[in-house]
Formats: structure tokens, C-alpha cells, sequence
């Protein structure tokens, strides 16, 4: 990765904010919750920016229709954001199975003779 690589990232994830930033309070605030939770999370493919670019569009064409959040989404906004990545591998799901594949290699270890 050069020097324009990351400026460029910048650049983008800049832009980005400012996106963020000029969604109405409700939504604003929404998005920001989720964007922590997925933080934590961790999905695996979360640093290619696909899935907090599409959140924010799919934010931004409900609030140019008026839409409340909630509305938008439901009540529950973590079943939201859970169920947008049910199907994505996460760091967690990639530590546990490390962890099992080192329990199998010992097993096996253990059982040669």
C-alpha cells in the first residue's frame, strides 16, 4: 500500500463522515450505535467499507423520504445489525476456530503412538 493509497483512504473515509454528519439527529445517532457494535464484532470483510456504505445509503434514501429510523428498521436495532451480518464470518468466529483446530492437532498428537 503507497502513500496515495492511504491518502486516497482518507480522503474517502472523510468524505464518508461528512455523509454521516449531515443525516438528521435520529439517524445519525443510529448509525453511530452501529457502527461501534460492528466494531466490536468484528466481521471479517468490515475494512472493505461495503457494508457501512450501503447502511449509510440505505440511511440517507430513508431519510430523504421522511422515514423515521426506527420506522426504517424496527424497533430493535441490534436484531438489525445482527441479522446484516449473520451470514459474515467474524474474528471471533476465526479465533474459535483456531482454537479448535489447535485442540484437534493436540488430540491427535496425544492418541499416535
Amino acid at each position: 500500500m503507497g502513500i496515495h493509497d492511504i491518502l486516497e483512504g482518507k480522503k474517502q473515509w472523510r468524505a464518508h463522515v461528512a455523509r454521516i454528519k449531515a443525516l438528521p439527529p435520529d439517524y445519525r445517532i443510529v448509525y453511530q450505535e452501529m457502527q461501534k457494535y460492528l466494531f466490536k464484532v468484528g466481521p471479517v470483510d468490515l475494512s472493505d467499507g461495503r457494508l457501512f456504505a450501503g447502511i449509510l445509503d440505505f440511511f440517507e434514501e430513508g431519510a430523504a423520504a421522511g422515514t423515521g429510523v426506527l420506522d426504517l428498521i424496527g424497533p430493535d436495532v441490534a436484531a438489525f445489525t445482527d441479522d446484516l451480518i449473520k451470514d459474515s464470518p467474524t474474528y471471533a468466529d476465526l479465533y474459535q476456530q483456531s482454537l479448535a483446530k489447535k485442540a484437534n492437532e493436540a488430540s491427535d498428537r496425544s492418541t499416535r503412538p
